[in-house]
C-alpha cells in the first residue's frame, strides 16, 4: 500500500528579531510618548475631559464688506498705519510705531494730502506740526510758514538753514504787489507767454488788494463790482508804467486812480464828479493801507525778498501783535498772498519743483481776519492734490469756522475740512467731540479716550514741553507741574478707518526747538536747559 505524502508545512510570518543594540530603551520610549502627548492629534486627545471630536469641523467661510464682516468678531482695533513718513510715537494700545504720511498716502489711503489738526490749547498741536515740518524737510519738502504770528517757527526754520523774513516796526516791509521770482525773468520769456504771466500776476495783485481792503483798516467791507473794476484797470496801468524789473507799489495805484486816465474813465463810463463819487471810497481805503496804524508795512518795496532756493522759508509777523488784531489780520493776508504767489510764480517758470509743507497755525485768527484768507485757503486746498503740497490746518475748535461773517465764507471753510482726509484730534470736550462726529465718525470708545485726555483727573505723559496758549494767543509762563493731561496724545483718523491713538515722544533737540513761549525759549538759549 502506497504511502500518502505529507502536506507541506504551513509557512509562518517571518519574525524580525532585534538585537539589543537596536531595541529602544525605556527612556527613549518615554521621550517618544511625551513628544506625542505634547501636540493634540487631529481630532483632539482621547479620554475623559480630552475634548476628542468624532468629526473634524472644516470651518465656515464668510464673505462681505468690512462694515458687515467686522461684526462677526467685534473686538477690533484699527489696523496699523504703514511705517513710513513722519514717526509720531507709539500706539497707546499696542505699543507699535505710528507714522503719518499725508504726502505718501495720497492715491492709496487718502485722496488729498490735507491734514486737519485740532485740540484744546496746550495739548501739543504745535509740537506735532513742527515734527512733521522737520521730518518732511529731511525728505526734500520745502517748509513754508507764510505768516508766523508768534514767531515760534523762526528758530526751527533758521536751524534748517532756511530764510526768515521779518515784517514789523523798523524791521521790514512787504509790497503786496511784489512779483516775487518773476521779477527779472519776465522779460526773457516769449511775448505770448510773457503777457499770459503778466495777466495772471496782475490778477493776483488785484485779489490781494481786494482782500486787504476788506479788513477794518481798509474799507471794512468787500469791494463792490465797480470798485473791483476800477482797481483792476488801475493795477494794469500802474504795472505797465513801471520800468523793466520793477514792481508797482500801493501808492502807484492810488496815483492812477486820482489821475483818472482816459482808459479808467472809459472803463467806468464816468467823468468829473461822477468818477470821483465812484472811486472815492476805494482811494480812501488804499490810503488807509499805507498810512495810519499800517504805516511802514505796505507803503514801499519789499525789504527782504523771499528766498525760494532756501530749504525752508518763514515770514515772521510777530512784531505786529503790539499793534492789535486788526493789523495782524492785514499782515497775514499780505504775507500769505506774497509767499504763496512767489512760490506759484517760481513753479510756473520752472525755477522751483519741490513739494511744500504749509503749516497754517493760528487758523482761528486767520479765519476771523476776513474773507481774504478764507479764499486763499480754499484755493490752496483745491490745488494741493495736484502739487502734492502737505497743507496742515491747525485750530482749537470747529466753532472757529462758524465765526465767519457770511454763510458763503462759512461754506468755504467747511469745504476745507471736507477736503482733509487725515484728521488728528487731540484732547477735546464732549461737546466738541459731538461736533466732530458730524464730520468724522467716532466710535464710543474713541470719544471716551479723547475725552479722558481732557479730564483733570487723567494722568499725562511728560513728553511735550509746549505751554498753554489761550484763545487770544497769550502765552503765559507755565509753572512746574501745571501741564495739560492730554499733552502729546492724538487720535489719527485716516478716511473712514478706525482711529489710531498715538503718544508723541520728543527728542532733546525738539524740546529745545518746539517751545512756543518766548520767555522759556529765551531762558533755554541762555543755558537754563530744557525742562
Amino acid at each position: 500500500m502506497a504511502r500518502t505524502p505529507k502536506p507541506p508545512p504551513l509557512t509562518t510570518p517571518r519574525r524580525v528579531i532585534r538585537t539589543a543594540e537596536q531595541a529602544p530603551t525605556r527612556e527613549e520610549r518615554k521621550a517618544q510618548k511625551k513628544l506625542r502627548n505634547r501636540f493634540a492629534p487631529r481630532l483632539g486627545w482621547g479620554g475623559a475631559f480630552g475634548g476628542r471630536v468624532p468629526v473634524e469641523d472644516t470651518g465656515t467661510v464668510y464673505t462681505g464688506p468690512s462694515t458687515q464682516a467686522g461684526g462677526i468678531y467685534p473686538f477690533l482695533l484699527g489696523s496699523g498705519l504703514p511705517p513710513r513718513g513722519v514717526p509720531i510715537g507709539r500706539d497707546v494700545l499696542t505699543g507699535e510705531l505710528v507714522c503719518i504720511d499725508p504726502s505718501g498716502w495720497t492715491g492709496k489711503l487718502t485722496t488729498n494730502p490735507g491734514v486737519w489738526v485740532m485740540s484744546q490749547p496746550g495739548a501739543g498741536k504745535s509740537a506735532l506740526v513742527k515734527r512733521m515740518c522737520l521730518v518732511y524737510s529731511a525728505y526734500g519738502h520745502m517748509v513754508c510758514v507764510p505768516g508766523d504770528v508768534k514767531g515760534e517757527y523762526s528758530q526751527l526754520i533758521g536751524e534748517l538753514g532756511g530764510s526768515v523774513v521779518r515784517i514789523g516796526d523798523g524791521i521790514g516791509r512787504i509790497n503786496p504787489l511784489d512779483s516775487g521770482p518773476l521779477k527779472g525773468h519776465v522779460g526773457s520769456l516769449p511775448a505770448d507767454r510773457r503777457q499770459a504771466l503778466l495777466d495772471v500776476l496782475n490778477g493776483r495783485r488785484l485779489e490781494t488788494l481786494v482782500a486787504l481792503l476788506s479788513t477794518k483798516h481798509g474799507l471794512g467791507r468787500p469791494a463792490d463790482e465797480i470798485e473791483r473794476s476800477a482797481l483792476d484797470t488801475a493795477v494794469h496801468v500802474a504795472s505797465a508804467a513801471q520800468p523793466a524789473g520793477s514792481d508797482p507799489v500801493v501808492s502807484d495805484v492810488v496815483k492812477v486812480l486820482r489821475a483818472a486816465p482816459e482808459e479808467l474813465r472809459a472803463k467806468l463810463a464816468a467823468d468829473g464828479e461822477r468818477y470821483q463819487d465812484l472811486t472815492r471810497s476805494v482811494i480812501a481805503g488804499l490810503d488807509n493801507l499805507i498810512g495810519g496804524p499800517l504805516r511802514g508795512l505796505f507803503d514801499g518795496p519789499t525789504t527782504t525778498p523771499l528766498d525760494i532756493n532756501a530749504p525752508a522759508v518763514s515770514v515772521d509777523i510777530s512784531a505786529l501783535r503790539a499793534r492789535g488784531n486788526d493789523v495782524v489780520s492785514a499782515g497775514m493776508i499780505a504775507t500769505w498772498a506774497y509767499a504763496y504767489s512767489s512760490i506759484d510764480s517760481a513753479r510756473s517758470i520752472g525755477l522751483m519743483d519741490r513739494k511744500l509743507v504749509l503749516p497754517m497755525d493760528e487758523m482761528w485768527r486767520a479765519l476771523r481776519s476776513g474773507p481774504g484768507l478764507v479764499d486763499a485757503m480754499d484755493a490752496i486746498s483745491r490745488l494741493n492734490r495736484t502739487t502734492d503740497d502737505v497743507t496742515i490746518y491747525v485750530t482749537h475748535s470747529l466753532l472757529d469756522v462758524e465765526a465767519l461773517p457770511t454763510e458763503m465764507d462759512r461754506a468755504k471753510a467747511r469745504g476745507l475740512m471736507d477736503r482733509c482726509d487725515t484728521w488728528v484730534i487731540g484732547a477735546s470736550s464732549e461737546e466738541e467731540l459731538g461736533r466732530v462726529t458730524g464730520k468724522r465718525s467716532l466710535t464710543e470708545q474713541e470719544r471716551m479716550m479723547i475725552g479722558s485726555w481732557s479730564s483733570a483727573t487723567s494722568t499725562g505723559l511728560d513728553i511735550d514741553p509746549t505751554v498753554h496758549e489761550d484763545e487770544d494767543g497769550v502765552l503765559p509762563v507755565e509753572e512746574e507741574g501745571a501741564r495739560h493731561p492730554g499733552r502729546g496724545k492724538y487720535l489719527i483718523k485716516v478716511g473712514t478707518r478706525p482711529g489710531i491713538a498715538a503718544a508723541l515722544e520728543l527728542t532733546v533737540t525738539e524740546q529745545r526747538l518746539y517751545r512756543t513761549d518766548t520767555n522759556q525759549r529765551r531762558a533755554t538759549t541762555t543755558g537754563s536747559g530744557s525742562r
